[in-house]
């Protein structure tokens, strides 16, 4: 069982404890798929929600966490050797998310202990793969990771990003840069009482291409060579074209 599945299933057990019988949470977002065109530069979702029957004491966090598809990655290290800059080891990570954004009430190391982000895989110190090749210890290269995709803005943790409408309401700006890969995602609201989660929410949120963008995309990955040779193709025709009319012109 992927540590996906395992995350949706401690989400579903959250929600039947006794403790959220009396404070429960509901979210949803604001669209459950994103279509990826040609001029797709961007675009944000909303997530919003509200605490039900909720107690008049406080304590109480939300953490929303969207996290894209798995992927394996392939992190290498540079090592001087002779004065020259190489790639020299290097490891892979099995099951990293590809997009992971996380907007909390507040920083999550005064939300909850250690031990439960690490359980719920809260926070971008606390991802880990699934599976790992490597030499040595794979903490560096989860960083360096960790570090690439932030600058990509594809890793995004952010402990003031919940937006609290009321006592009871809520919302969350969630941004999906053009930079996200195709594939199902999963929006999970925790709702937080004196560190403990005590009740959950998972929502599938789809990303991917339509019309002709969709069907190149699907070519390009499913006969690479025959997309290759055809954009070969294509350059030297058009190029030939350019020319001869250049040349009528000229």
């Amino acid at each position: 069982m992927t540590r996906r599945l395992l995350l949706a299933a401690a989400a579903a057990l959250v929600v039947t404890l006794p403790a959220a019988a009396d404070e429960d949470l509901v979210s949803g977002v604001s669209q459950d798929v994103v279509e990826i065109t040609s001029n797709y530069s961007g675009t944000d979702l909303t997530v919003f929600g509200a605490v039900e029957q909720p107690e008049e004491t406080p304590g109480r966090d939300i953490v929303v966490v969207v996290r894209g598809p798995d992927a394996r990655v392939t992190v290498r290290r540079k090592d001087r050797i002779a004065g020259i800059w190489i790639n020299n080891a290097r490891a892979q990570l099995v099951g990293m998310p590809s997009y992971y954004f996380l907007a909390s009430t507040r920083p999550l190391k005064d939300i909850a202990p250690p031990d439960t982000l690490r359980r719920y895989d809260l926070g971008l110190d606390n991802l880990r793969p699934e599976r790992a090749l490597s030499d040595g210890s794979i903490d560096p290269y989860v960083r360096a990771m960790v570090r690439a995709l932030g600058k990509q803005h594809l890793y995004v943790q952010n402990g003031s990003g919940v937006e609290m409408l009321s006592s009871t309401l809520f919302r969350v700006r969630v941004p999906v840069p053009a930079a996200v890969p195709r594939g199902s995602y999963n929006v999970q609201v925790y709702l937080f009482r004196d560190g403990n989660v005590v009740s959950a929410q998972s929502t599938p949120l789809f990303v991917d291409q339509t019309d002709f963008d969709r069907r190149l995309y699907a070519y390009a990955h499913d006969s690479p060579f025959s997309y290759g040779l055809s954009t070969v193709l294509m350059a030297v025709l058009l190029g030939w074209m350019s020319s001869f009319l250049f040349r009528r012109k000229a």
